[in-house]
């Protein structure tokens, strides 16, 4: 099989396999006897990853955003980012707007761009590679849930999702562009407070980003953990709108929320973090990844794919 026909999940698997390190949204090198330090790094293309009607501020915005949502998933607290590209001939003053929208991020995050490299392209490319700081027993990995914790998400799964849709169907004018849905999909805020908060806690059994989508990250946590999941549509927080919003936030990438679990009897420990909702718990291995609504039914294996 081809790269394209494996997709990029089992690629990452298998690449994994031949480095014999763990799968994690971050590699994690000891700092100090103390501190971890986490790193992890995104590729961009034009092509791929930034819809026409992006601007680009915005580019640069999901750039940074896209990266440090991954040293949030580790309850880190980022210390810099490092920013590559790779140029067509391009307008300066489009490039000069795609660093604003980067320091604009990072800023947000409380951190900083600390260097980076240029090169000539055909086609626009940014990799961005951030570098994160965390206490050795604070540290959230993917691996850790038991049966019985229970399953948490921050923010609405599906909403980068129904922003994609609107641009899809051509809904491209002001008002759409300007909706929450779209402005979710061009500037996802990376739970930076959120992750560190959570890690602070001391109850989160597991944690990850769920970028490529929830159902993917579900499975994904199952592999990891050998567990099964029991999701409630109705404990989802969903949108109201449109038709097909369970199947948005469950199948749709693009959100950068966090997916974790909790110890069952902890919750209370954590109900102060922000947007935060219970979906569901952990259960064993054989049961599956279902999902409870009128009925109980499987959750599919699929989510964002770039490859």
């Amino acid at each position: 099989m081809t790269i394209y026909e494996l997709g990029e999940t089992a690629v990452v698997s298998q690449i994994i396999r031949h480095l014999n390190i763990e799968f994690e949204d971050c590699a994690i090198m000891d700092l100090t006897d103390t501190e971890y330090l986490v790193v992890t790094t995104d590729m961009f293309h034009r092509e791929t990853d930034f819809p026409d009607e992006m601007s680009a501020w915005q580019i640069g915005w999901m750039c940074a955003a896209a990266t440090l949502s991954d040293i949030a998933a580790m309850g880190a607290q980022p210390r810099g980012m490092l920013v590559s590209m790779g140029l067509p001939d391009i307008e300066s003053a489009f490039v000069d707007s795609m660093i604003d929208g980067m320091v604009a991020c990072v800023r947000r995050c409380g951190t900083k761009i600390i260097g980076g490299d240029t090169d000539s392209h055909q086609e626009l490319t940014i990799c961005g590679t951030a570098l994160g700081c965390v206490s050795k027993d604070r540290i959230l990995r993917r691996r850790g849930a038991s049966a019985g914790d229970l399953v948490c998400v921050t923010g609405c799964p599906g909403m980068a999702g129904a922003g994609m849709a609107a641009l899809e169907k051509g809904l491209t004018e002001q008002g759409i562009r300007d909706s929450i849905a779209v402005k979710k999909f061009f500037e996802p805020i990376p739970r930076i407070e959120e992750g560190i908060r959570l890690a602070e806690s001391g109850v989160v059994t597991s944690m990850m980003d769920n970028s490529d989508g929830l159902a993917l990250s579900l499975h994904q946590l199952a592999e990891i953990n050998g567990c099964g999941f029991r999701i409630r549509a109705d404990m989802l927080p969903v949108l109201p709108e449109p038709d097909g919003s369970l199947d948005l936030a469950l199948y749709t990438g693009g959100d950068f929320e966090l997916l974790f679990t909790v110890m069952p009897d902890r919750l209370i420990d954590v109900m102060d973090v922000y947007e935060l909702a219970v979906i569901g718990e952990v259960t064993r291995a054989d049961d599956g990844i279902l999902l409870e609504d009128d009925g109980i039914r499987e959750i599919e294996r699929k989510g964002y794919r770039s490859l």
